[in-house]
């Protein structure tokens, strides 16, 4: 059996977000890739959370922290370029909004306003 995938739309991992951050698919939405990239930071692929992220605000270390065990997603809405969401770790949460654009054709992420 496949495990489910980790941001959680209960589809298996090769099913979802494993051909994205294998870059054999771009994400068809800004939902699509801010999973991916929730996915990332719980697998530690720090390669996907650079190539998609915007290099005019993207930071020079992007390496996920391999300490913090994450927990969970939630996606709170989803709109044209904005994604609202939660994601959960031991010990804590962050909610976010976050800006994406289309560059190239390809969806990438801008910046976020943590609340």
């Amino acid at each position: 059996m496949t495990p489910s995938c980790p941001c959680g739309t209960g589809a298996s991992y090769d099913a979802c977000c494993g051909p994205l951050l294998a870059n054999r698919e771009q994400a068809s939405s800004p939902e699509r890739l801010m999973r991916s990239r929730y996915t990332a930071h719980v697998v530690g692929d720090g390669n996907h959370l650079f190539r998609t992220w915007h290099p005019r605000t993207r930071p020079d270390d992007v390496t996920p922290d391999p300490a913090t065990r994450w927990t969970g997603l939630e996606v709170v809405a989803a709109e044209g370029d904005t994604v609202e969401f939660v994601a959960s770790w031991e010990g804590g949460s962050m909610h976010e909004v976050s800006r994406f654009e289309q560059r190239a054709g390809r969806w990438v992420y801008v910046d976020g306003d943590v609340t």
